[in-house]
C-alpha cells in the first residue's frame, strides 16, 4: 500500500515543519534529527535541523553523528540474548556466576538483609532488581552523579567506579523481583557479565557482534572505540539545560547503559533487525518482552520500552503503540507495528527526557491519516 506520491510529500512537509518549529521555538534546543521509515507506506524520511559544532556555527546534517543514551540498554540487552542462543548464559542464572565477589559485596542490602545472591539476569535487564540507579539519584550526601558531570567535567568514570559510587551512596529499593525501579546501575553489570562470558571488551563485542554484522559503519562506543567509517562531522552538541556538555570526559559515566555513539540510519538498520529477527530469533526476542509496569502506559522488557497510549489518554489510539526505547537527552527508537512506521531521532538535550514522547505521538497522528 504505497501512498500517492503527492499526499506522501505534504505529510513528509508537514513533519519536517512540525521538528523545524520545534527548535525554532525552544532556546533550549540546538539540534534535531528525525528518520520516519515504513515499508508499507513506501516512505523513508531523514531530517536534521539545527546547529552543531564549535560554537554552533555548523548546520547540523543527517550524517552528523550523535549519543544515543540509553537506546544503548537495548544494544546490551540483544547482546546477552545473542549470548543466551549461543547457550553462554540463561536469564535465569543468577548474576554472581559472572561477576567478581568485590563487586558483589554489597551490591543489594535492603533493611539490613543482602540481597546480591537473589538478584538474577532477568531482574537487570528489566530494572526489577531493585538495585539503585547511580546515574539520577541523590545522596544523602553530597552531588548526584549527574551535577558531578558538570562540575568534574574531566573525570573519566570506569563502570567499577559507577558501581562502587552507587553502594557507598545509595540505598536498595525493594527485595528482586518484588518491585520495579530503573537502574543504570543494572546495565554497567551487565556490561561486565557480557565481558566475563566473552572474554572481550564490551565494545569490541558490540562490533563484532552488532555492527559490524549489520553493517552500522558509524557506530562505536564513546572513549572505547572507533567507527568503521569516520564522519566527516563532529558529534553533534549535546546539552543539559544551558550547558554544552559535547567533550566532556565525565560522559564516560554512561558505559553499558548508554555510552554509544550512532546515526539514525545506524540505529534504523538495527531495530529494523529486531523486527525481522536478523540479529536475534523470534523465541528470544519474545523473552525480551517480559514487562515490568514502568509507569502509566509505559511498560520496560529486557532493554525495550513499550508504550500503551491509550492507558496515558484515552482519546490515543492504540494503533499507535510502539515498542523500543528512549534516552534522557531526547534520544528515541521505536517502531509502531500497526502502522509499520519506524520513528528514530534525538534533540540532544536532557530537558527532552520526557517531551520527546509529546512529538513522537504527533509524527505519528499525522502518518496514522496517510
Amino acid at each position: 500500500m504505497t501512498v500517492h506520491k503527492e499526499t506522501a510529500e505534504k505529510a513528509k512537509e508537514k513533519v519536517r515543519q512540525v521538528l523545524e518549529k520545534k527548535v525554532e521555538k525552544d532556546k533550549y534546543l540546538h539540534n534535531a534529527f528525525l528518520l520516519v521509515h515504513s515499508d508499507i507506506l513506501g516512505i523513508h524520511w531523514n531530517f536534521a535541523c539545527g546547529m552543531s559544532g564549535t560554537e554552533n556555527k555548523v548546520p547540523t546534517t543527517i550524517e552528523h553523528t550523535y549519543h544515543i543514551a540509553s537506546i544503548g540498554k537495548t544494544f546490551t540487552s540483544v547482546l546477552i540474548g545473542m549470548l543466551y542462543e549461543k547457550g553462554l548464559i540463561d536469564y535465569n542464572d543468577p548474576i554472581e556466576n559472572y561477576l567478581p565477589v568485590d563487586i558483589m559485596e554489597n551490591l543489594h542490602v535492603y533493611n539490613g538483609k543482602a540481597y546480591s545472591d537473589e538478584i538474577l539476569i532477568r531482574h537487570l535487564l528489566n530494572h526489577t532488581s531493585g538495585i539503585p540507579d547511580y546515574f539520577s539519584e541523590k545522596p544523602k550526601r553530597g552531588e548526584r552523579i549527574l551535577d558531578l558531570i558538570l562540575t568534574e567535567p574531566s573525570h573519566f568514570w570506569t563502570p567499577q567506579e559507577t558501581i562502587q559510587w552507587a553502594k557507598d551512596n545509595l540505598e536498595a529499593h525493594f527485595p528482586p523481583s518484588k518491585g520495579f525501579y530503573y537502574s543504570d546501575t543494572g546495565y554497567q553489570l551487565l556490561g561486565l557479565i557480557i565481558e566475563n562470558i566473552t572474554e572481550k571488551k564490551l565494545h569490541d563485542v558490540l562490533h563484532t557482534y552488532i555492527f559490524h554484522p549489520l553493517g552500522l559503519k558509524h557506530s562505536y562506543q564513546l572513549f572505547y572505540s572507533n567507527p568503521q567509517e569516520k564522519s566527516p562531522f563532529p558529534i553533534a552538541n549535546i546539552y543539559v539545560g544551558a550547558h554544552d556538555v559535547t567533550t566532556y570526559r565525565s560522559l564516560s559515566v554512561d558505559w553499558a547503559g548508554g555510552g554509544i555513539i550512532s546515526t539514525t540510519e545506524d540505529l534504523f538498520l538495527f531495530i529494523k533487525a529486531l523486527v525481522t529477527q536478523t540479529l536475534i530469533k523470534g523465541k528470544t526476542f519474545n523473552k525480551m518482552k517480559d514487562w515490568a509496569k514502568f509507569g502509566r502506559g509505559i511498560y520496560y522488557g529486557y532493554g525495550l520500552m513499550y508504550f500503551k497510549f491509550r492507558e496515558v489518554f484515552f482519546l490515543l489510539s492504540d494503533k499507535l503503540d510502539m515498542w523500543g526505547n528512549s534516552g534522557s537527552i531526547g534520544s528515541y527508537m521505536y517502531y509502531c507495528p500497526r502502522l509499520d512506521v519506524y520513528i528514530i531521532g534525538n534533540f540532544n538535550q536532557m530537558k527532552y527526557g520526557k517531551k520527546h514522547v509529546r512529538f513522537i505521538i504527533r509524527v505519528l497522528n499525522i502518518l496514522s491519516k496517510l
